[in-house]
């Protein structure tokens, strides 16, 4: 043992061929995922920055998820689902919550009137620069081209546009209009251009490079000479994408991580079908001692094309024999590859399975509901992101082009500004999942202190105020015309709370109605 050791010293301390060899060195730790191997050194992952990776890939991206959205039904599904749970059929709806000076009360007159006249500029000749869009189309369009293109842009032009007299409009620019390789003259020394985008030191942008036509435009020139490009400030834009990285300039279309699985899979859907219509042809073949002097089918380029169709008959040549493959229909592994390939895409675009499929076959109760409350996390996520980054900033805006214009007379505008840039917000909400339990549970956690009824009715995508006012008008109707419902609604009456299917009785209050 003493000799093994003095011989494990004699290597390790370097003295080996006279000291020439130098000390080893411990090994270097790292993660396994950072280590190559022989089964990784495919793995290609370069140190580049978001925008040097979005500069190489955002034109052929967005041409794919296009392609895609128009032709492949699973994709056009994800768009649609997300859309309509974001935006809703009735748009994210304004509340002005303006309260009173001396009492903290709210304003109803004014908030009336705000709401009113922000109803009739989003009428679709009066909010669309082009006159075809209203606010709700406006907000479904946004949606639509951020999930399709990655990113959209919306100009905010001040000028009066069909019935509307104030001077505030909105110009929805595709992504494809911006220059991506706009190099242009910078306005200092402390700014670039980024894909058509100046920005300055702190990447805030300044500037927009916008072509004057579309780039894809080109059965429809234009009729007048215009300039290449036009500058549009930054002040002007609403520049809607998901930052997924910092410094990031430009968005990427949503299904970017699911575009190759979504491409080959819709490539193994066709062979499955062409092969199941195969197999279903049920044909047959003639043989004779002469064979027909008319071997049939046409001629495409020096090679003879035979049509095949169900219940027909061919002859054949002398010497000729035919060798029918397996065209069976898909056996039983079609459905179990479509669903595990469907669930991978449908987490790269993030959905559930079922949203993106609607094929509920496969779950229960309880992890329909899973998945559909997790799903409705996502779609208050982006719900939350339009507020912030649209409808606010649209808001503030048309505020003061409305108050410049006229058509709002708001007391102490100028002074207190703040005062009537308190509003909420109504995005679109959903129904109960289980209405019994739900409701009851509501009703707990309004009792307790832990929610408010406008909370629990937002929840639902509705209004506490509106509630309220028609179930006044429900009640003094019901009233009018002599109805008794199961409702148990109560009316305050002389600090007494009277059911309306409870019939007062004059001898127990001294004979008084």
């Amino acid at each position: 043992m003493g000799l093994i050791n003095a011989w494990k010293g004699f290597w390790t301390s370097g003295e080996g061929f006279g000291g020439k060899l130098s000390p080893r060195k411990k090994p270097i730790r790292m993660y396994a995922g950072a280590a190559t191997s022989r089964l990784n050194t495919d793995w290609m992952a370069a140190a580049t920055s978001a925008d040097a990776e979005i500069k190489g890939s955002i034109k052929r991206l967005r041409q794919r998820s296009r392609q895609l959205v128009r032709d492949d039904p699973h994709a056009r599904q994800a768009v649609r689902s997300i859309t309509s749970n974001v935006i809703g059929d009735s748009g994210i709806k304004l509340q002005a919550h303006v309260r009173k000076y001396r009492v903290n009360t709210l304003d109803r007159k004014i908030n009336n009137n705000i709401e009113e006249t922000w109803k009739r500029w989003g009428r679709y000749d009066s909010c669309h620069t082009a006159g075809r869009l209203c606010w709700k189309d406006i907000e479904r369009l946004c949606c639509n081209s951020m999930i399709e293109s990655g990113e959209v842009f919306v100009r905010m032009v001040k000028k009066p546009f069909g019935r509307s007299k104030i001077p505030f409009a909105l110009e929805i620019l595709e992504a494809d209009q911006l220059d991506d390789d706009y190099t242009g003259k910078s306005a200092t020394n402390n700014t670039s251009w980024r894909m058509g985008v100046e920005v300055d030191q702190f990447m805030r942008p300044l500037n927009y490079a916008f072509l004057s036509k579309h780039p894809g435009d080109t059965p429809f020139a234009l009729t007048q000479v215009e300039d290449r490009h036009k500058i549009i400030p930054a002040d002007e834009i609403i520049h809607l994408y998901m930052t997924d990285r910092p410094s990031q300039t430009r968005g990427v279309p949503w299904m970017a991580s699911a575009i190759e699985s979504l491409h080959q899979l819709a490539g193994f859907r066709e062979s499955a079908v062409v092969r199941a219509r195969a197999s279903s042809a049920l044909m047959g073949f003639i043989t004779s001692p002469e064979g027909e002097l008319d071997q049939g089918g046409e001629v495409y380029d020096g090679d003879r094309v035979t049509s095949f169709s169900p219940g027909s008959f061919h002859y054949l040549q002398n010497g000729e024999n035919v060798v029918v493959p397996d065209m069976d229909s898909p056996h039983g592994e079609f459905e179990p590859f479509m669903r595990s390939m469907l669930r991978s895409m449908a987490a790269g675009i993030g959905l559930s399975y079922e949203s993106l499929s609607r094929d509920y076959s496969q779950s229960n109760y309880s992890s329909s509901r899973l998945a559909m409350l997790e799903d409705r996390t996502q779609y208050k996520a982006i719900q939350n992101y339009f507020i912030e980054n649209l409808h606010s900033r649209i808001y503030e805006n048309w505020l003061q082009m409305a108050v410049l214009s006229g058509e709002l007379n708001l007391p102490n505008f100028d002074t207190d500004f703040e005062k009537y840039m308190k509003i909420h917000w109504m995005p679109r909400g959903w129904s109960f999942i289980d209405p019994l339990k739900e409701v009851n549970a509501a009703k707990e956690a309004v009792k307790a202190g832990f929610k408010t009824q406008a909370q629990v009715v937002a929840e639902q995508g509705g209004d506490l105020e509106e509630l309220l006012a028609e179930r006044k008008d429900e009640v003094d109707q019901a009233e009018q015309l002599g109805l008794v419902f199961d409702s148990k609604l109560t009316i305050p009456t002389e600090q007494k709370e009277v059911s309306i299917d409870e019939t007062p009785n004059p001898e127990s209050n001294g004979g008084k109605t």
